[in-house]
């Protein structure tokens, strides 16, 4: 009797123990629509995800995109407003330098002329755009653009002879080339070479 409901007993508490493993950790699926069940509960997550990363990158372009378009507003909107002021004062040069009889002051209209390329040239160096020198230095593809060749006595053949458009930079970079004219030496110095090649 008394062994008979220890073995009862023991039978019990194992049968327990089996149905706490079982609810702490869920056997896989064994049966074929369960894992069918399973894995598709897993596309269907990852899809979510997916999803919504996408959602997330695009709000990100929009709102790059718009920080890029709001930031190149507020430079054009400087550079125009500095561009402003000097046609300001260009109208205003013109306007005043008119005398009582109706005639143009010249010379006054030189001076306001002047002020007027100073301030221009005040507002390109604040935006860090500065001219460079040309002439009588080396030929340079890179930041001349030659448009014809001259002889010239006193600039060696190969360097800039003469510059009819200057050239500028912004920071290090090339903003324009300068439009120049290449010395060919001294005239008539490619006929005593060949002269001279000839005897």
């Amino acid at each position: 009797m008394t062994e008979n409901g220890s073995t009862s007993d023991t039978t019990a508490d194992n049968q327990e123990d089996n149905d706490g493993g079982s609810a702490a950790a869920l056997p896989p699926p064994s049966t074929p629509d369960e894992k069918i069940a399973a894995l598709t509960a897993e596309r269907d997550e990852m899809k979510d995800r997916m999803l919504r990363v996408a959602a997330e990158f695009e709000n990100w372009k929009k709102r790059a995109r718009k920080d890029q378009s709001d930031g190149e507003a507020r430079v054009r909107e400087s550079v125009l407003k500095d561009l402003l002021d000097i046609a300001d004062n260009l109208e205003r040069a013109v306007t005043a330098q008119t005398g009582g009889n109706g005639q143009v002051d010249a010379s006054a209209l030189f001076k306001g002329v002047n002020l007027v390329l100073r301030l221009f040239q005040q507002k390109l160096e604040r935006y860090d755009v500065k001219p460079f020198e040309a002439k009588g230095q080396p030929f340079d593809p890179k930041v001349h653009e030659g448009i014809s060749r001259v002889p010239s006595g006193d600039v060696p053949a190969g360097s800039v002879a003469g510059e009819f458009q200057k050239g500028y930079r912004i920071g290090d970079r090339l903003l324009r080339p300068a439009m120049v004219s290449v010395s060919t030496g001294p005239a008539g110095g490619g006929e005593e070479k060949k002269e001279k090649g000839q005897a």
